[in-house]
């Protein structure tokens, strides 16, 4: 028997299918190992030591490869193709060696860039050692990323609150969303006028020029840039008769695109599909780890990890041959096409993006995936196919044309271009992010001295543009031009900076939150090395050059720390008004935008003599004037404030973030809309404990006005009547969301309830619900979960959730946390179902719920006489007392800690 270890369960069933009973196929669930949330786990004074420690998870899967192995002929570890499917197989050959159980069993290490019976069969035969250089490389960017973390976020927490982490990648991409606002802040638009002549053949083709010189001179552009010169052109135009100087039609090609890599198919997923970088991850991995096809579970994409934009020569045969079948031997060009990369730093060995099979046409599968997964394939297969076509034969066009006033020589232009032979085009054309079509319309027959009819003259006031937002496909596409990171990272990274709320999507475009732009602004000023594109490119490169065996691992730590412990260092001598100083300077066009009357935009509203200026406070950062505390103007970060329409301020000593809203009919108190630590909320009244509530998520503060927010003040407010006991269901926003209760009994509101508007039916529904065992605990995500199937055994229900501590899967009875590598993005049917296989063979819990102290076992003992015990009593309370109270700053600073893990 051969034991053979994979990453996921889904894989595992796949290649178990083609190897049969000689081999046993098991699942690590991705890593088994991680570094502790805790200060040493990285320790630079022992030569960057790491201390690894078995998930909770992790433990089980060693035990039952342990258990698999003994008597095994061999051992064959098959994760991934890449530094992290490496890592893997490094972290399970240690962890077996720590249980010293391998003994002389002979371990090989093979890959699979494509789930099929031939692929792996292939690859079985040619096995190979861990390579080293590899494990090297994940161990310099995994103790680079720790590092960063557990020392830069802190300083943040300690000069910034409400900044959350710093990551030596996701810094930068934050950096590059931030400096494109800043560009679009500080960007002084620019008149400029064009001239169109539309003009007609004398066999009535008619056509636009465009006017591009006068008097012997070329105008580009910006060159008009103002009505009044524009109107005196338009004038002899108006006057000009025409003719045409000059005619030039030249053939042009155009070739296809190279086959995906996973930048590209992120971006062309993002724009053709609407996929985030991660769905669309998660959706290849499923298509790469393999689907069931006719009744065979076969990978249908090779793997969707990679750099590379070459494919296997069998491979490019097979396209040939799909396009000469489906498309004819015109289409099929005289020569294989072969594509090299472009993209700086790029290392990967494995092949580009593509169908295991390219016969498997999109028409065929899409009955057996489901509607995202013959999608992406179909994209993939079309691009695929499209690489290998002929190219498309082109004609353009140029017309120059004279008009002549009087003595006056005015030059116009006019050009088209025409498809000859469709080539590729017929299949496939790449998006673009923020260009416009390129193609343009036939101009009609004409030849040299032929005169023209003028119809019409048109003179078009135009403004120049900022450059446009980011998009999450054309930030991936710039990260990958400026070697930031590796392709395989870049999902997370951005779904990073959106979970700590350094970004948001608005309109598919990022748009860095006040939050993000002054984490940016801190590091530019006091880390500015370490967020310089240059810096981190070049910090990449040397990781690559670890990956290929040229560098030692550890001489780049020690060169990184050196100088990035020294930066630290520093920052702990920072007084606040040096922090602040540095974050008006550069955030000077954000909080203070030009008021485009010429007046000085940080002169004080209220008091017109002090200076605004940002200040640090408890719950954040605010606008504050100098002259306080005779002045207590104050505002919220953002220029439009927390209304989203008005300036946020708080003129008669309210607090930062303050906005009023109106008066409570009923107590005649005001009430206000305000930024709070943990987000908005709306208050009634002041004193020592105002009436307040928080604003349920998805309601902006934008939307909140006093109906709105007295509503949210009533709460909790009675929806209904128990239809047995007759008692009332109330609905209320609590510490996990808004939910409904009945007694004891407390039901949370799914994703499309809105506890201002939920009704009775579906209030009762809910609580008769959880009454009767259905339903996640009180204390669970709000939202009903993503389905994921129905398991094949039980026939239940499986869903992924986002629990208190992190995401699970559960059927209703049994929940399942996902290991750390796991996304819940990511996680399948299969996965879910041996997740929860494995904890129901695990039994109830041996461990105590977090958060929970578990009970100390009574040892039997002899009762004190009354009076005796009565005596000590005091006494041991008050050692309790003070050993819980001698406890808690410890317990906090671990927690806190816990929690400065980077992205």
């Amino acid at each position: 028997m051969k034991v053979l270890v994979v990453e996921s369960p889904a894989k595992a069933k796949t290649i178990n299918k083609y190897l049969g009973k000689d081999y046993e196929v098991l699942a690590s669930f991705g890593h088994i190992r991680d570094l502790p949330a805790k200060d040493g786990s990285v320790d630079p004074d022992a030569d960057f030591r790491m201390i690894w420690t078995l998930e909770d998870r992790g433990s089980k899967r060693v035990t039952d490869i342990a258990k698999a192995i003994k008597g095994a002929e061999k051992l064959i570890l098959a994760t991934d193709p890449d530094r992290e499917g490496e890592a893997i197989s490094w972290h399970v050959l240690e962890a077996l060696r720590e249980k010293r159980v391998l003994k002389d069993l002979p371990v090989e290490r093979v890959t699979f860039n494509a789930i099929t019976k031939d692929a792996v069969q292939a690859a079985l035969r040619q096995p190979r050692q861990i390579d080293q250089a590899l494990v090297d490389a994940y161990l310099a960017r995994r103790a680079l990323d720790y590092l960063v973390g557990f020392t830069l976020s802190p300083v943040l927490w300690r000069k910034l609150p409400g900044a959350r982490s710093a990551g030596r990648v996701q810094s930068v991409a934050l950096r590059l969303v931030c400096d494109r606002e800043l560009e679009i802040e500080t960007f002084k638009p620019r008149e400029y006028w064009s001239l169109i002549a539309t003009l007609a053949t004398k066999d009535g083709g008619v056509f636009d020029a465009r006017l591009v010189g006068a008097d012997g001179k070329k105008i580009t552009r910006l060159d008009i840039g103002n009505g009044k010169d524009a109107e005196a052109f338009k004038k002899d135009l108006e006057l000009a008769t025409f003719s045409v100087a000059n005619i030039e039609a030249k053939p042009a090609k155009r070739h296809p695109y190279p086959p995906f890599t996973t930048s590209t198919l992120q971006q062309e997923a993002s724009r053709k599909l609407g996929l985030a970088p991660a769905q669309t991850m998660r959706i290849a991995q499923r298509l790469y780890e393999g689907v069931d096809i006719g009744g065979e579970t076969v990978g249908i994409i090779t793997y969707m990890r990679t750099d590379g934009v070459d494919m296997a020569p069998e491979a490019v045969q097979d396209a040939r041959r799909v396009i000469g079948k489906e498309y004819g031997d015109r289409y099929v060009p005289g020569a294989p096409r072969k594509y090299t990369t472009k993209a700086k730093n790029a290392q990967e060995a494995h092949e580009a993006v593509r169908p295991t099979d390219m016969s498997r046409l999109p028409k065929y599968v899409a009955k057996y995936l489901e509607p995202e997964q013959a999608r992406l394939y179909d994209l993939i297969w079309t691009r695929t196919i499209a690489s290998q076509m002929e190219s498309a034969e082109l004609e353009r066009t140029t017309a120059d044309i004279t008009a002549q006033v009087g003595p006056r020589k005015l030059d116009m232009r006019a050009t088209g271009q025409v498809i000859k032979f469709d080539g590729f085009l017929t299949l496939y054309n790449e998006s673009k992010d923020d260009e416009a079509d390129e193609d343009e319309g036939r101009l009609p027959p004409m030849k040299t001295g032929d005169s023209l009819e003028r119809r019409r003259i048109a003179a078009s006031q135009h403004f120049t543009e900022p450059p446009p937002r980011y998009s999450e496909a054309s930030l991936v596409k710039r990260m990958e031009e400026l070697g930031i990171g590796r392709p395989s990272t870049y999902a997370a990274v951005l779904q990073t900076l959106r979970d700590r709320e350094y970004v948001k999507i608005e309109k598919k475009r990022l748009v860095p939150e006040d939050k993000g732009r002054i984490v940016t602004a801190f590091l530019e000023s006091f880390f500015r090395r370490y967020v310089e594109y240059d810096f981190t490119a070049d910090l990449e490169e040397q990781l690559d050059r670890v990956s290929n065996n040229e560098i030692d691992w550890k001489q780049v730590m020690r060169e990184f720390w050196q100088h990035f412990s020294a930066a630290i260092g520093e920052t702990k001598e920072l007084r606040t008004t040096e922090v602040l100083d540095a974050l008006n300077e550069l955030l000077g066009p954000h909080i203070f935008p030009d008021r485009g009357d010429g007046s000085n935009p940080r002169t004080c509203p209220t008091c017109g003599t002090g200076q605004l200026s940002l200040k640090l406070g408890k719950f954040g950062s605010f606008i504050g004037c100098s002259n306080y505390p005779e002045c207590k103007f104050t505002r919220q970060l953002a220029a439009t404030g927390i209304d989203g329409d008005g300036d946020g301020s708080s003129e008669n000593g309210g607090q930062p973030g303050v906005k009023v809203l109106g008066e409570d009919p009923e107590t005649g108190l005001q009430v206000t809309l305000r930024d709070g630590r943990f987000g908005p909320f709306v208050q009634l009244g002041e004193g020592e404990k105002p009436k307040r509530s928080s604003l349920p998520k998805g309601l902006s503060p934008a939307q909140v006005d006093l109906e709105k927010a007295l509503k949210l003040l009533a709460l909790p407010r009675q929806v209904a009547v128990h239809p047995e006991s007759g008692e009332p269901i109330l609905a209320s926003i609590g510490r996990y969301g808004p939910y409904v209760q009945h007694g004891k009994t407390y039901a949370n509101l799914g994703a499309g309830d809105d506890v201002l508007e939920i009704g009775a039916n579906r209030a009762i529904d809910l609580i008769v619900t959880k009454e009767s065992g259905g339903g996640g605990a009180r204390r669970g995500a709000a939202d009903p979960g993503r389905p994921l199937g129905e398991d094949p055994e039980s026939g239940m229900s499986i869903v992924v959730k986002a629990g208190r501590f992190g995401p699970y899967v559960t059927d209703g009875e049994t929940n399942a946390t996902l290991p750390r590598a796991m996304a819940a993005e990511a996680v399948t049917l299969d996965d879910a179902v041996e997740l929860l296989k494995a904890r129901r063979a695990a039994g109830p819990s041996k461990k105590p719920a977090r958060g929970r102290k578990a009970p100390a076992k009574k040892a039997p003992a002899k009762k004190a006489p009354a009076k005796k015990a009565a005596a000590k009593a005091p006494a041991a309370k008050k050692a309790a007392a003070k050993k819980s109270t001698a406890k808690k700053p410890a317990a906090k600073k671990a927690a806190a800690k816990k929690t400065a893990k980077a992205g």
